[in-house]
């Protein structure tokens, strides 16, 4: 295309169907940007599946319609992360009896020597070499936060009275993704102990991996909206859904499906998790009507042919059932 103004940009919107103008709408296009705006939410997943826009205005109110999903969801995603890593570290810490990151590491990470009888020495190794990855990552992230000069990491290491960092200073540096990693490396024991505080549906879980593919999942979304990523189409997920994940939302809630394909879906997990963590159900009920409101606000936004793209046809009925179920 060659460089364009701002003006060329909105020349090239009208030659190509999109109907722009006004001062307002060129500082839309300003702020939320050609590339990011535009192109980013012309297409609905993926870039086979174009939204029929026809205005600027449905392209702002789609963009709008993130924005507002993501600020909704940004606390209680903070909330529920904050609440596991602190569940897990109680739960570690009872079975360790220490705070030491390397008796954690012998005694409740999962390796060669301690794997399940019925483990075959390929399976041993597979875990030992998970041991090692998930020993090496702690390091590099010690080494990390210790570089940047993060004072809760810094304060262990630089006082004679300490020689390790504890498990816990550990877990407040540990992203959402390596604290997945290391809740996967758990011995069985560990993570059925925290799965029950928790409070999942064990009979769904026989191997005792929801805690660890949930955070994966969610850790998919937190990243998204920590970079202003677009979330409205689930374009961020980057896990397939598991047996165990699909059959413990869907006997839980009453939900004739789960499959994490729309923003629907990651509603109803969070407010599932919100549940489990013993939130109100004020508060719960109070996040489904404004995720509902958010979407109201939309529907009257856009052509009903862009709408019905980007909403799934259930979608109220899915949350009415699981308001029945908060």
């Amino acid at each position: 295309m060659g460089y364009k103004t701002i003006n060329g940009l909105m020349k090239h919107l009208r030659v190509n169907g999109i109907a722009i103008a006004n001062s307002t709408q060129k500082r839309q296009l300003i702020n939320t940007g050609y590339f990011h705006g535009y192109k980013g939410y012309r297409f609905y997943k993926d870039k086979a599946k174009r939204l029929p826009f026809s205005t600027y205005k449905e392209i702002n109110a789609t963009i709008q319609y993130d924005s507002d999903i993501k600020s909704l969801l940004y606390s209680k995603m903070m909330f529920i992360g904050t609440a596991v890593k602190n569940i897990a570290l109680e739960c570690i810490l009872d079975s360790a009896r220490s705070e030491s990151i390397q008796v954690m590491c012998d005694k409740v990470i999962s390796g060669y020597h301690n794997a399940p009888i019925q483990c075959t020495t390929k399976n041993k190794e597979k875990l030992q070499q998970n041991k090692l990855n998930l020993q090496n990552l702690i390091q590099k992230n010690l080494a990390k936060a210790y570089s940047s000069r993060n004072q809760k990491i810094m304060h262990f290491y630089n006082n004679v009275k300490y020689s390790d960092v504890p498990i816990w200073a550990l877990f407040e540096i540990l992203t959402m993704g390596d604290f997945g990693y290391l809740l996967s490396c758990l011995t069985y024991t560990v993570r059925d102990a925290i799965t029950k505080r928790i409070g999942f549906n064990l009979a769904s879980d026989t191997n005792r991996e929801l805690l660890y593919k949930f955070i994966y999942t969610l850790k998919d979304l937190r990243n998204a909206i920590a970079h202003n990523g677009v979330v409205f189409d689930t374009r961020f997920n980057n896990i397939n859904i598991t047996p165990a994940m699909e059959s413990c939302l869907k006997n839980d809630v009453g939900l004739p499906y789960f499959n994490l394909k729309t923003i629907g879906d990651y509603i109803i997990l969070i407010s599932y998790y919100l549940k489990l963590l013993h939130v109100s159900k004020t508060e719960v009920k109070a996040f489904i009507h404004e995720f509902e409101k958010i979407t109201a606000k939309y529907k009257k936004s856009v052509n009903p042919s862009i709408y019905t793209m980007v909403v799934h046809p259930d979608l109220q009925k899915r949350m009415t059932i699981l308001k029945q179920f908060i």
